[in-house]
C-alpha cells in the first residue's frame, strides 16, 4: 500500500502525473465501434498567445466535459490546436523587424514568409506547453494548426466550391480598414467605443452665387470627396433645388444637389453630403444615383495625392488644416460638440476608416438562412438560451462578408490574373499560363481573413474534405463547443454555416457559452490597469488543481466570474483536506483487507452511503446540463462537510472500538466513499484526486480511466439518511451554542430531546453522547421538566433542552434566542412574499414552489418553537 507524504505539495506530483497520463496514452481517443464518441475541438489560441485568465477559464470547462466523458465510457476526443492569426501574428513579426532595421519591401514575400514559419516554430508551442500545465487532457497526436496541410486543403477546397456556386465574388465596396494594420477587416473585427467629437456645420455656396445651403459632418477630412449633396424627394422644403449645382469649398469642383430617400427629412437640416469612397450607406446612393468615387485617403490614413495642399497629410492633421481654411474663408458656421460611438480596429484599436476597395467577399444571405433555421429548430443548442439573441441578431442583420486581407501572412487566395486579357481562374492547383490567351498569370496578393480557415476548424482537424477519413465519419459532428460570449459572431455563427453549407451537418450540437474572468472588484483584467493575473504564477504557488476549482466554483453558464487570491487560498486550503482526510484513511488500514462495501452497514454507513448517491445523481445531473459551479460545489460540501468532518470523526468511534469486525466495516466505507468521491471530483482537480486514487487498495491504474459513479437504488436509504442529517444538524446546533456560551468540550451534560423522530435519535444515542458530549440522554416527544432551567436548542426536527443555566447567564440567553427569533421571522417575510406572489406561483416549476411551502412550514414551526423557549426562560 502507497504512503502519502506528510504535506500536498503539488510542484511534486502535478508534473509528474501528467507524464504518466501520457505515457499512458490516456488522451488519445480511437474510433471505436462499441462506444458512442463524444468530440470536443479547442478554440484554438493564437501562436502570439499566452495563458491568461480567460484561456484558463475556457480549457478548464472543457477538461471538466471531456474527463467526464472519458470515465462515462465514451470515446472522448478533444482535439487541440493553434490558430495562424494573421494580423496579430504579422504584426508581431513587423514590429520585430522594425528592431532590426528590416521592412517587408526588403525581403519579400517569400523572406517575409521564411520568418513568419520561424516565428511560429518558436512560439506556436509556447501556449500548448501552458495548457499541458493546466492539466488539459488533449490528444496531442492530432494537434492542427490553421495553416497546415490538412487545413489547407480545407481552405482551397471551400474556396473554390463557394466560387463555382457564384457565393463568392470579387467587387468594390465599402469595407472596414485599419490604417494601422494596413489591411481591411471585417464587420465583426470592429469594435465601437464612445468618444467625444463634433459636428461642424458648414456652407456649400449655390454655384450661381443665389446663396447657400448647410451641411453637417464628422469628419471634415473626407468632403474632398464629395460628389453631391442629397435631400429627401419628398422634403417640400428643397424641391426648387433639386438639380442645382454647388461649389465644394476648398476645392474648384462643382457638386449636384440630388434626392434620394437615405436623407432623413428631420435630422439636421435635412441635407447630406455624400461622399461614396468613405461611407457605406453613401456608396449605395452614389451607385443609384452614378456618381464619381472619389478616395481622399490612402492605406495609412494620409490624404491622397489629388488633394492639393493637403496631399500626404495624416487625416487628423488635415482635418485640423481644413477647418482652419474654412473658418478664413467663411465656410464653417458653428462646431457642435457631439458624443458618437467610433469604429476600431479590434486588435490595434485604431479608428477605421470606412473606404472603398476592391475586395473578396462572401455572399451570406443564402448561407445565413439554413444556420439561423438549424438553431431555431434546436440542433444547435446555446447554454444558456439567451444567448441564441445576440446570435439571430448578427445572423438576420449580416452584410455580404469581407474575407480578402492585404496580409503576406495566412492563407493565400487561390485566384490568378492574366495580365494580357484580364482573365480570372480560381483554382486548388497553382495557374502560370492562362487558358485563354496562354499569357503569364500571376496569383492575387491577398490573403484569407483568420476566421475563413477557423470557420471549418470542426470538420477540417477531422480530415474533411475526405469525407470518408475515419476520423470525420465517426467524431463529426462533434458535441460540444466552449467559448465565450465575445466570439459568438466571430466563429461561432460562421462555424455553423460553413459546416451546414460544406457537410450539411451542425457542427456540434451544444455550444457552452461562459463570461469573463474579472478580477476581485468585478473589472475586466487588462494590461492598462495593470489587475491582469498569469495564470502560471498561481499554479506555480497554488497548483493547477486549486486554480481551477477557484474558476468553476461559482460560476454559471454565460455569466462572468471573480477572481482573487483569498478563492485560490480557499481552493487550495479544501485540497489539504481531502489530503489529510486521505491520510487518515491510509493509516488506519490493514494490509490485505477486503475491499468493497461489507454486507453489514450501520445507521452512519447508511447516511454517508445514500448521502453520496444522492450527490451522485444530483451532480452528474448537474454537469449534463452544464451547471459545473453547482456541480463542484456539491462535491466540494459533501467532501468537507459529510465524509471529512462528519462521517470520518464518527468513523473513529469504531476504528478504536476494539471490535475488529466494525473495524472493518468502517475501513471499507471509508475506502469505497473516498474512492467515489475522488471519481466526482477528478474532472475538476485531476491532479490530486490521481494521486490519491492510486494509493488506496483495490483501486485501479488510473482514476482517469476508471467508472464514473453512478446512482444505485440498493444504496439510497432515504429514510435513514434524513433521520442521521436531523442528528446531525442537531448536535451541530448544540456544539454551536455551547461554543458562543465558552463551554469547555469536557463538560459533560444531561440531554433532553423533544422531536417526533424518537426512533433516528434513539438509533443515534451513541453519536449524540459523543458529539453532543451528553452522559445523560433522555429522547421523547414531549419534555416535561422545568424548561425554565434549561437551555435550548432549536433545529427543524428537534428541540433540545440541556440544563446549564448554572453555566452561563439568563439574560444572555435570551438574547441569543431572541436574535434567533428574528432569523426566523426574516426567513417567514421573505418566504411569505415570494409564495404570496401570483408571478412566482404561477411561473415557479411546481416542485420550486412546493419545496418554498416546506421551507416556509419548517420556518414557522421553528419559529413557534423558539417563542416557547422565549417563554419558558422569561
Amino acid at each position: 500500500m502507497k504512503e502519502l507524504d506528510k504535506l500536498y505539495d503539488p510542484s511534486q506530483v502535478e508534473d509528474k502525473t501528467y507524464e504518466f497520463w501520457l505515457d499512458k496514452n490516456y488522451f488519445h481517443a480511437e474510433a471505436d465501434s462499441k462506444k458512442k464518441p463524444y468530440t470536443i475541438v479547442i478554440p484554438p489560441p493564437n501562436i502570439t498567445g499566452q495563458l491568461h485568465m480567460g484561456h484558463a477559464m475556457d480549457n478548464t470547462l472543457q477538461d471538466i466535459l471531456i474527463r467526464t466523458k472519458r470515465m462515462q465510457g465514451y470515446c472522448a476526443l478533444w482535439v487541440p490546436g493553434t490558430d495562424h492569426a494573421s494580423i496579430a501574428t504579422e504584426a508581431k513579426i513587423v514590429a520585430k523587424m522594425k528592431e532590426d532595421g528590416v521592412t517587408k519591401a526588403d525581403i519579400g514575400r517569400d523572406g517575409f514568409l521564411e520568418r513568419a514559419w520561424d516565428w511560429k516554430k518558436q512560439y506556436g508551442g509556447r501556449i500548448i506547453e501552458q495548457l499541458k500545465k493546466l492539466g488539459s487532457s488533449c490528444d496531442w497526436e492530432r494537434e492542427a494548426f490553421t495553416m497546415d496541410d490538412k487545413c489547407s486543403e480545407a481552405v482551397l477546397e471551400v474556396f473554390c466550391k463557394l466560387y463555382e456556386k457564384g457565393l463568392i465574388y470579387r467587387g468594390e465596396r465599402i469595407i472596414n480598414w485599419c490604417p494601422n494594420c494596413c489591411t481591411s477587416i471585417s464587420d465583426a473585427e470592429v469594435e465601437y467605443e464612445e468618444q467625444d467629437g463634433h459636428f461642424w456645420h458648414i456652407r456649400y455656396p449655390y454655384a450661381d452665387g443665389s446663396g447657400y445651403i448647410e451641411v453637417a459632418t464628422t469628419r471634415p477630412e473626407t468632403m474632398l470627396g464629395d460628389t453631391a449633396v442629397a435631400v429627401n424627394p419628398d422634403d417640400e422644403r428643397y424641391k426648387d433645388v433639386v438639380g442645382k449645382m454647388l461649389k465644394l469649398p476648398l476645392t474648384d469642383r462643382e457638386i449636384p444637389i440630388i434626392a434620394d430617400d437615405y436623407v432623413e427629412m428631420d435630422f439636421g437640416t435635412g441635407m447630406v453630403k455624400i461622399t461614396p469612397a468613405h461611407d457605406p450607406n453613401d456608396f449605395e446612393v452614389g451607385l443609384r444615383h452614378n456618381l464619381e468615387i472619389i478616395k481622399t485617403l490612402t492605406d495609412d490614413a494620409h490624404m491622397t495625392a489629388d488633394c492639393g495642399k493637403y496631399a500626404g497629410m495624416d487625416r487628423y492633421a488635415a482635418r485640423k488644416a481644413m477647418l482652419k481654411d474654412l473658418e478664413e474663408g467663411g465656410y464653417l458656421v458653428r462646431t457642435e460638440d457631439y458624443k458618437h460611438n467610433v469604429g476600431t480596429c479590434y486588435r490595434c484599436g485604431t479608428t477605421v476608416e470606412p473606404m472603398v476597395s476592391k475586395q473578396w467577399f462572401v455572399k451570406m444571405e443564402p448561407l445565413a438562412k439554413p444556420a439561423i433555421e438549424a438553431v431555431r429548430e434546436q440542433k444547435v443548442k446555446f447554454v444558456p438560451e439567451r444567448f441564441d439573441k445576440t446570435y439571430y441578431h448578427w445572423m438576420e442583420n449580416i452584410k455580404d462578408w469581407c474575407i480578402s486581407r492585404q496580409l503576406w501572412w495566412g492563407h493565400r487566395i487561390p485566384a490568378y490574373y492574366c495580365a494580357d486579357c484580364g482573365e480570372v481562374v480560381v483554382s486548388k492547383k497553382a495557374v502560370h499560363t492562362c487558358p485563354k490567351c496562354g499569357g503569364a498569370m500571376r496569383q492575387d496578393e491577398d490573403t484569407l481573413d483568420t476566421w475563413f480557415s477557423s470557420a471549418l476548424w470542426p470538420f477540417s482537424t477531422l480530415g474533411w474534405p475526405d469525407e470518408n477519413a475515419q476520423d470525420f465519419k465517426y467524431f463529426f459532428p462533434t458535441s460540444t463547443l466552449v467559448t465565450g460570449y465575445d466570439i459568438i459572431f466571430f466563429w461561432v455563427a460562421r462555424m455553423i454555416f460553413s459546416s451546414l453549407e460544406h457537410t450539411g451537418e451542425v457542427p456540434f450540437d451544444t455550444v457552452l457559452i461562459h463570461g469573463l474572468v474579472r478580477d476581485a472588484q468585478g473589472r475586466k483584467m487588462s494590461k492598462s490597469l495593470g489587475n491582469g493575473i498569469d495564470p502560471l504564477e498561481v499554479i506555480a504557488e497554488y497548483g493547477a488543481d486549486a486554480l481551477r476549482f477557484t474558476l468553476v466554483t461559482g460560476s454559471t453558464p454565460g455569466n462572468d466570474t471573480r477572481y482573487s487570491e483569498e478563492k485560490v487560498k480557499s481552493s487550495r486550503n479544501f485540497a489539504n483536506k481531502l489530503w489529510n482526510a486521505a491520510r487518515f484513511v491510509m493509516m488506519n488500514l490493514r494490509d490485505g483487507m477486503e475491499t468493497g462495501l461489507p454486507e453489514e452497514l450501520d445507521l452512519s454507513d447508511r447516511w454517508v452511503l445514500s448521502s453520496l448517491n444522492s450527490v451522485i445523481k444530483e451532480v452528474t445531473e448537474n454537469i449534463e446540463n452544464y451547471d459545473l459551479g453547482l456541480a463542484a460545489q456539491k462535491v466540494y460540501d459533501f467532501i468537507w462537510d459529510v465524509y471529512c468532518d462528519w462521517y470520518i470523526e464518527i468513523a473513529k468511534l469504531r476504528l478504536n472500538s476494539g471490535d475488529e469486525k466494525q473495524a472493518d466495516n468502517a475501513r471499507r466505507v471509508l475506502v469505497y466513499v473516498l474512492s467515489e468521491a475522488l471519481k466526482l471530483l477528478h474532472p475538476f482537480m485531476p491532479f490530486i484526486t490521481e494521486e490519491i486514487y492510486r494509493a488506496l487498495p483495490g483501486s485501479g491504474e488510473s482514476i482517469m480511466v476508471s467508472d464514473w459513479p453512478v446512482y444505485r437504488e440498493e444504496l439510497h436509504f432515504a429514510q435513514d439518511e434524513e433521520g442521521f442529517t436531523n442528528l446531525v444538524a442537531l448536535i451541530k446546533a448544540i456544539r454551536a451554542v455551547r461554543a458562543e456560551m465558552g463551554v469547555h468540550p469536557a463538560k459533560k451534560t444531561r440531554l433532553f430531546i423533544e422531536t417526533k423522530h424518537a426512533d433516528d435519535f434513539n438509533k443515534g444515542e451513541a453519536y449524540l453522547s459523543k458529539f453532543a458530549f451528553a452522559n445523560e440522554i433522555t429522547i421523547g416527544a414531549a419534555f416535561e421538566g422545568d424548561a425554565a432551567g434549561n437551555v435550548q436548542v432549536v433545529t427543524d426536527a428537534a428541540r433540545a433542552f440541556i440544563p446549564m443555566m448554572e453555566l452561563v447567564d439568563k439574560e444572555k440567553e435570551l438574547a441569543r434566542l431572541n436574535k434567533e427569533l428574528a432569523g426566523c421571522e426574516k426567513d417567514i417575510a421573505a418566504l411569505s412574499g415570494k409564495l404570496n406572489n401570483p408571478g412566482f406561483v404561477a411561473k415557479a416549476p411546481a416542485a420550486v414552489v412546493e419545496g418554498e411551502r416546506v421551507k416556509l412550514a419548517k420556518a414557522e414551526d421553528k419559529k413557534k418553537k423558539v417563542l416557547e423557549s422565549i417563554e419558558a426562560l422569561s
